[in-house]
């Protein structure tokens, strides 16, 4: 599927690599990062050896002094496809992950025609399958997403499903996520909950607060998102189902899902790189771009810092990007009639190295945790750590590099990012998954 004319990009398929004096952090099986050498052939680790002991031969890839992981994945995208191929497409989607060193993403079921049935999710998934990236599915969870009637989740579960979501669009009926949790406690299925009343969020653009009285924007307020928070925590709690929150933004909702852990309850949430930076709050909204339009909205810097906090304590267990991309006639329009979302998965990493390991809020093992080991288990896809023998699934990266994001880079269809210009400190190069070697230059 992934076409090999990519600027700047380096994709072999079948070839042997060999990564020289790598600095490995893997959380499944160090508590610090080691150095050592590592040749992968037929898409399996062959070798791991001490730091510049393997020797290489011409027909090798070779890469030196760099950083990798186990593979980064994010569980929480919107690739469009099928019904809004003018935003993006599997095709984009999955590329941009790529350049933002994802090995794997699950995409949500916001789509036309929705992903409630097998057909069109196994469509989607045999459109993916020749790409370096992997495909993972969260269905809907009512039929069209209409928040009406049950998907029938034994089907799902016998195709492999292990999410599902209405996300874009709360389940307001709290019957019928009883019911979604009591069946998915039978069938081994999470629940993806887009936590907001829209009873409470109403026609709001921005987070509700001074700042949206300064500019005259109709708010919404941090309790659209706590109310419904608590309700599937406790929803949760009642079916003995696993609950998980998607773009946890507001301090109370942390507060929420940290006392509801403490108790046992099966809930893990994620937050997304622009509610966790400090260089975006809902003062930023002075501007009035449109690429700072989101649901759940910029908050606080209260807000913000118990994100951080959360992500800390481990709290939150994973970080994800949301990645929504929009046309630009969806955005170019006035504040209160733009779309909401922005696109995520080429800055992710920059964003959270920049914001969090380099100022010290996490390690970098944590954050490795949020981006691969804790995204996985969510989704219960199996372990994937950097083993002889085992099949090669990783993420590269250079923590120290200095770059600056620019429209003219990006691998996705579209271009609502705040992001644009922004100097990051941390950049991935590359991934590498079973027979697939993907790899950066610029």
């Amino acid at each position: 599927m992934l076409k090999n004319d990519l600027p700047n990009w380096e994709i072999f398929r079948n070839k042997d690599v060999l990564l020289k004096n790598v600095k490995i952090i893997d959380p499944y099986q160090f508590e610090k990062e080691i150095n050592a050498d590592i040749l992968i052939q037929n898409g399996k680790y062959e070798k791991i050896a001490s730091p510049n002991t393997l020797s290489f031969n011409p027909a090798m890839k070779v890469v030196e002094n760099i950083s990798i992981s186990p593979g980064w994945f994010d569980l929480h995208v919107h690739l469009r496809e099928p019904g809004f191929e003018h935003k993006e497409t599997i095709e984009t989607g999955l590329n941009a992950a790529m350049a933002g060193g994802f090995t794997g993403v699950a995409c949500m079921p916001n789509t036309n025609p929705a992903l409630d049935n097998a057909a069109v999710i196994q469509s989607l998934l045999e459109k993916a399958s020749g790409h370096p990236v992997f495909l993972s599915i969260v269905a809907a969870a009512t039929k069209n997403r209409a928040g009406k009637e049950l998907t029938e989740l034994a089907e799902l579960a016998e195709l492999g499903i292990r999410a599902v979501s209405d996300d874009g669009s709360p389940v307001v009926d709290s019957g019928l996520v009883r019911k979604i949790m009591e069946y998915g406690s039978m069938f081994g299925i999470t629940f993806f909950s887009h936590a907001e009343d829209p009873n409470l969020s109403g026609r709001g653009v921005m987070n509700e607060g001074i700042w949206s009285t300064t500019l005259g924007l109709n708010g919404i307020p941090t309790i659209a998102e706590d109310v419904m928070v608590s309700r599937d925590i406790l929803i949760a709690e009642y079916t003995k189902c696993p609950v998980h929150i998607c773009h946890v933004s507001s301090a109370k909702s942390v507060e929420l899902i940290r006392e509801a852990k403490s108790r046992g309850i099966q809930v893990t949430c994620e937050a997304t790189p622009h509610h966790f930076s400090k260089s975006l709050t809902d003062s930023s909204l002075v501007t009035f771009s449109t690429n700072l339009k989101m649901n759940p909205p910029l908050r606080s810097m209260f807000d913000v810092e118990a994100i951080q906090k959360g992500l800390q304590d481990s709290t939150i267990d994973c970080i994800a990007t949301d990645h929504a991309p929009h046309s630009i006639e969806e955005k170019e329009v006035e504040f209160d009639y733009a779309a909401f979302g922005i696109t995520g998965l080429e800055t992710c990493f920059g964003v959270a190295y920049s914001e969090l390991v380099h100022k010290g809020v996490l390690t970098i093992q944590q954050l490795i945790e949020k981006l691969s080991i804790n995204p996985r288990k969510i989704m219960k896809l199996p372990p994937i750590p950097i083993k002889e023998g085992n099949i090669a699934n990783i993420t590269l990266f250079d923590e120290k590099k200095v770059w600056r994001f620019e429209k003219n880079q990006t691998l996705s269809k579209s271009i609502n990012s705040p992001f644009y210009g922004k100097e990051f400190i941390g950049k991935p190069l590359g991934i590498l998954r079973e027979h697939f070697f993907c790899y950066c230059n610029n």
